[in-house]
């Protein structure tokens, strides 16, 4: 079983990994039911270069957001993903978990 992220910034540092991955279920499971793709793919031949956080906000208990880059290689092409990404805390029985919500790419 998968221990649910402290936050938002660690929930989107470990989706960052599935993408590395390709853990395209990890990504389904951590996502916002109500806005979640009925699918996921991984893109073949995509090569992730780096992680950059560059900003972190909570303004209260339940949401966050999170800006960052993301830095990868397709097809021999440097390209970069800037994204402020939001999240929500929902209670899950005697647990709460953080979930992606959806993000604005900069």
């Amino acid at each position: 079983m998968d221990v649910p992220a402290p936050d938002a910034e660690s929930l989107m540092r470990s989706r960052y990994t599935a993408f590395v991955l390709g853990r395209t279920a990890y990504l389904l499971a951590t996502w916002l039911p109500d806005n979640r793709p009925g699918q996921l793919e991984a893109e073949q031949g995509t090569q992730w270069l780096g992680l950059a956080v560059r900003d972190h906000s909570q303004p209260d208990a339940d949401h966050a957001e999170v800006e960052f880059v993301a830095r990868y290689r397709i097809n021999g092409r440097a390209e970069r993903l800037h994204e402020r990404s939001r999240f929500v805390r929902l209670e899950d029985g005697a647990m709460s978990r953080w979930l992606y919500v959806d993000g604005d790419m900069l």
